[in-house]
């Protein structure tokens, strides 16, 4: 499903995700991070690394990529992760409303 619209909120720590349906979602900038499937992110969950995640993580940049996805850039460095609108969209449902 595609995306309408994407803003940051509460400081750039909150994406929200607009979509078609005018569901509006948020998602933390941690969950994000803690969800990168990035190849070095996907090794550390594999390996049972827990992530140290620093206190005002914050989304620092955000990319599309094509028309099926958006790179997010963190305040840790962190740049790697690309999120499918569908990766995104699963996320979002876990979420409590």
């Amino acid at each position: 499903m595609q995306l309408i619209e994407v803003e940051l909120r509460d400081d750039s720590t909150v994406l929200a995700l607009i979509w078609p349906d005018s569901r509006t979602r948020l998602l933390a900038a941690e969950t994000l991070r803690r969800a990168s499937r990035a190849a070095s992110e996907i090794r550390r969950q594999v390996d049972d690394i827990e992530l140290m995640v620093a206190p005002g993580l914050h989304i620092t940049a955000i990319e599309p990529i094509g028309n099926y996805a958006l790179r997010l850039s963190f305040s840790d460095g962190h740049d790697r992760g690309i999120y499918p609108f569908s990766y995104l969209r699963e996320l979002a449902e876990r979420q409590p409303a």
